[in-house]
């Protein structure tokens, strides 16, 4: 089977400070017989060529294959070249270099209404970019009432979308996208406009497109549309495509990749979160997530290990506490050995680590931090504020693709429903 998408070295380049001067033909052709003894003055001098000082390069050597039916997610975080190489295969832009072989019609949701004139009504501007699409006006009249109920803009289809709400602006381009059946369909960051009701409504539309065997290329930060979605994803960084894989190999990979060591995994003797009159004992704590390395970054419902090293005056048997906290400092749940007394059999060791498991962190996607308590049966005699921060990434942990809003809490409740007749 031919691929549906085939990229080939794609680079893109882009001029740092002024914009780039526009140039006859030829003054083209004088520069390309120019450029071999540029290029050889500069080697010869050992100087950089001034090109290299004054661009950038927002994509550089990509090269990957997309299969008709396939939903792909593309990730990485800002500035990795994601949007980029959507405005690239929607023609947008050009590539300065490589090549793009596609093979069907491209609709695209880049930016609020991209594509749609100011002046033009609403009506106008769903048959302006079915046209450019190519489709014929027959095609596109059978999905204008589709697009319009979708859009809910039944009353302003015949205002210009100038004086359309932002709103409106959004949902209208979602709809002219994913409706004028177009083989290929790139998304990048709808779900990140609009309201909870809206976002709900773009992820099963995209279901749909997917489920009826169209390719489908999605940029997002929202992991949990991504896993819903996504059979494979792409990662970039730095204007690479640094690995392919399944979704949740990806996934992995983007969360360990973006982890921060120096907070999972640091020394606890010269921490400046230790209480006055402590009595030094914790020297190291470590956070880990499935894994046999240090991350401080863990997805949703996944395990949260906290491994505390200590060294005492004395042989004791440790009871370690862990209260969680979000930024601002507000506890959200402890845990203890305290209350379980699951060690007070153990040995008494003058050194060692403890090691406390969190089967399932209960946490909302955010920043928190852990507060640690050590001592032993007669009470805690090391408390270090902050020992620890780490991150929880969304996850698709509903099997919908959607969370509730962060604004309602920072603790995940999974629940069973059912319905009993009266």
């Amino acid at each position: 089977m031919r691929p549906i998408i085939k990229v080939e070295n794609l680079g893109k380049r882009y001029q740092i400070g002024q914009r780039e001067a526009y140039h006859t033909f030829r003054d083209s052709i004088m520069r390309a017989a120019k450029a071999p003894w540029h290029g050889l003055k500069s080697r010869l001098n050992g100087a950089e060529p001034q090109a290299d000082r004054n661009h950038v390069w927002a994509l550089s050597e990509v090269t990957f294959e997309v299969m008709p039916g396939e939903v792909l997610g593309v990730i990485g975080r800002n500035g990795a070249g994601k949007s980029t190489l959507l405005k690239v295969l929607s023609r947008i832009t050009e590539p300065t270099t490589g090549r793009i072989e596609l093979y069907g019609r491209v609709g695209s949701l880049l930016e609020v209404g991209t594509g749609f004139h100011p002046e033009l009504t609403g009506r106008e501007n769903i048959f302006l970019s079915g046209a450019i699409m190519g489709m014929r006006r027959i095609e596109i009249a059978q999905k204008f009432d589709q697009i319009v109920a979708f859009a809910e803009i039944e009353q302003f289809v015949d205002t210009p979308v100038k004086r359309y709400s932002s709103g409106m602006y959004v949902r209208l381009a979602f709809a002219v996208a994913a409706h004028l059946d177009p083989e290929i369909l790139l998304v990048d960051e709808v779900l990140a406009v609009g309201d909870a009701a809206f976002q709900k409504k773009c992820l099963g539309k995209m279901g749909d497109v997917a489920r009826e065997g169209r390719t489908v290329l999605f940029v997002s930060h929202n992991t949990a549309s991504i896993e819903a979605l996504c059979s494979a994803c792409l990662m970039f960084k730095n204007g690479r495509l640094i690995a392919r894989g399944t979704t949740l190999e990806i996934l992995s990979r983007y969360a360990a990749d973006d982890a921060d060591l120096g907070s999972a995994d640091r020394s606890l003797l010269e921490h400046s979160g230790r209480r006055n009159n402590c009595i030094p004992t914790m020297t190291r704590v470590e956070l880990r997530s499935g894994g046999a390395t240090p991350t401080g970054v863990v997805r949703m419902g996944a395990s949260l290990e906290i491994r505390v090293s200590y060294v005492a005056g004395s042989p004791l048997r440790p009871v370690l506490g862990a209260i969680v906290k979000t930024t601002y400092g507000a506890p959200v749940f402890c845990t203890s050995d305290r209350f379980c007394e699951k060690l007070v059999l153990c040995n008494p060791l003058v050194r060692g680590t403890v090691v406390c498991t969190i089967e399932k962190i209960p946490l909302m996607p955010g920043l928190y931090a852990i507060d640690l308590y050590l001592g032993d049966a007669n009470g805690d005699f090391d408390v270090i504020d902050g020992a620890a921060t780490f991150e929880v990434l969304a996850a698709d942990v509903t099997g919908s693709g959607r969370l509730p809003p962060a604004s309602l809490g920072p603790v995940y409740c999974q629940a069973n429903w059912r319905l009993l007749e009266d």
